[in-house]
């Protein structure tokens, strides 16, 4: 495996990348690689104890590698204390399976960061689509959450400086639903950490490993 991509809509046929193909409880794919979860866009009030017994049973089949995506959005319509309750059973299902945790956040970090004091996990926590300051960042990683970032390090040049002085230890790349292949987020990242493309591989690689299959 040469590329790693750990949140995308769509699958890669390229034998040379290991896609995490995000699905719900509506979804009837699952023969690849995937996470699943009850994304806060998606709260349905009547079907939530429904929808969790599918993403438990769905936990169980080996190619499922994490739940999600998951989390917390100030900027919808869905009750905020409603989000917080799914996503605290999604976090106990985490758990008892032992599946990382990969998490949409909208305007929500210090709530994210509070439940996981709270709660305090053994399994880690992959906040997707990670596009926000170095001093947000710098929190979150304090807190033991990782950062996947995706597309958006292409142009964001602020973002490329976050990215800059992160630990690669600390962050995983992703396609998410963007026009982008996955080699070439890992071709920019590599630029920016001025590394070379096979090292960056190995790292992410090692990051992997550590989260998904250890």
């Amino acid at each position: 495996m040469d590329f790693f991509d750990v949140h995308t809509h769509t699958f890669s046929s390229d034998k040379k990348v290991f896609s995490i193909v995000n699905t719900y409880p509506s979804s009837s794919n699952f023969t690849q690689p995937f996470s699943i979860g009850i994304h806060p866009w998606f709260l349905n009030k009547d079907k939530i104890e429904e929808e969790i017994v599918l993403v438990e049973n769905k936990l169980q089949n080996r190619n499922c590698f994490a739940l999600g995506e998951c989390g917390l959005d100030t900027l919808i319509a869905v009750d905020f204390e409603l989000q917080k309750e799914v996503f605290k059973k999604q976090i106990q299902l985490s758990e008892k399976y032992k599946k990382p945790l990969i998490i949409h956040c909208v305007k929500a970090h210090q709530e994210i960061i509070e439940i996981k004091k709270e709660v305090n996990p053994k399994q880690a926590w992959i906040l997707h689509g990670f596009n926000k300051n170095k001093q947000l960042a710098e929190s979150l990683l304090k807190n033991g959450i990782l950062l996947s970032f995706g597309s958006a390090i292409i142009k964001n040049k602020k973002l490329q400086e976050v990215f800059l002085e992160l630990p690669i230890s600390s962050v995983l790349l992703e396609t998410d639903a963007s026009e982008f292949e996955i080699q070439e987020i890992y071709q920019k990242a590599s630029e920016i950490k001025n590394s070379s493309l096979t090292d960056l591989q190995v790292a992410i690689n090692q990051n992997f490993k550590r989260i998904f299959i250890e």
